[in-house]
């Protein structure tokens, strides 16, 4: 096998695991971009690197994108952005293969919208256990490896992540019925558009919170309302269609409904472009969490995957 074999037979051993370090990637950054950036400097590392020497290519990628990705998390840029106020997780239309494995309850878990804010909590080792853990099944043993920490740390990093994610999440849902969510969605977007606030309020949780990254994602801070009523409020003002929306928003959007990282969504659509999504996380037949992302930068890859697939019929189409 001459110098060119070589390097396409190690290229493709690189592409048969981009999109499980892609997945991975995602998890410990919460960005897509962000991922996709990590993974392709782990492919710069594969290249420099003496491949005849590394026995298993699988376990040796894991440990250098990981390391990558806790670079990114440790470094003094992505601290500022990070606690300047306005970080969300970058939602991905679900079937993305970089939402990675979803066999299990933790799986899914570990991709949703919700824990991935809330793993933004963790110091980076911690996140890093809780990530190869949870979604990977990586033994201790081999995340000591990884990380360069003993199994005794890993086991006491993952002790710390799970306590504090399960203490700091809202409620536990548990398994969504999906048709159910769905009607939920449905009813919350009819009584939005026609400024029944009492509905919206009955469709809420007692503690329901709304975070936004403002119209057209352009709120230097998330803003941030609390009790029923202030979210009803402020739901019925976004949604409520008026003339000046529409020439805001450079058209008639029509509204469909999606899942994202796994979750109910209602996605707002002019042409081929979303403009901006609102998610929802449900808990006793109830919306205890809206989430509205318009910021471009964060929707991009949502659009592209958007574009790709055949939309079904809009919930509203003259919105």
């Amino acid at each position: 096998m001459d110098s060119t074999d070589i390097d396409r037979f190690d290229t493709s051993r690189f592409e048969a695991s981009r999109n499980r370090l892609a997945s991975l990637a995602y998890r410990l950054l919460g960005s897509a971009t962000d991922a996709e950036d990590a993974v392709q400097d782990g492919f710069l590392h594969w290249q420099a690197a003496d491949r005849e020497h590394i026995k298993v290519p699988e376990a040796w990628l894991t440990k250098v994108v990981t390391n990558l990705c806790l670079d990114r998390l440790r470094s003094a840029q992505a601290r500022r952005e990070r606690t300047a106020g306005a970080w969300l997780p970058e939602p991905l239309l679900d079937g993305d293969p970089m939402l990675g494995p979803a066999e299990t309850f933790e799986q899914r878990e570990s991709v949703s919208l919700a824990v991935l804010t809330l793993m933004e909590r963790l110091s980076p080792v911690e996140r890093a256990v809780y990530v190869l853990r949870e979604a990977f099944s990586y033994s201790h043993a081999e995340i000591a490896e990884i990380l360069d920490i003993t199994e005794s740390a890993s086991q006491q990093h993952l002790h710390r992540s799970r306590r504090r994610i399960t203490a700091e999440r809202r409620r536990d849902g548990g398994e969504l019925d999906p048709a159910s969510a769905r009607r939920i969605v449905e009813e919350f977007l009819t009584a939005a558009t026609s400024g029944r606030t009492e509905r919206l309020v009955a469709l809420l949780t007692d503690d329901a919170i709304a975070i936004s990254d403002g119209v057209g994602g352009m709120a230097e801070k998330l803003l941030r309302f609390d009790t029923p009523q202030r979210v009803a409020a402020v739901v019925r003002a976004g949604l409520k269609p008026t003339a000046a929306k529409r020439r805001l928003a450079g058209g008639t959007p029509a509204i469909h409904y999606a899942h994202v990282n796994g979750a109910p969504a209602i996605l707002f659509v002019i042409g081929d472009q979303v403009r901006g999504i609102a998610t929802f996380d449900l808990a006793s037949g109830r919306i205890e969490t809206v989430r509205g992302i318009a910021a471009p930068t964060r929707l991009a890859r949502l659009t592209a995957a958007w574009r790709r697939q055949e939309p079904d019929t809009p919930l509203i189409t003259q919105w």
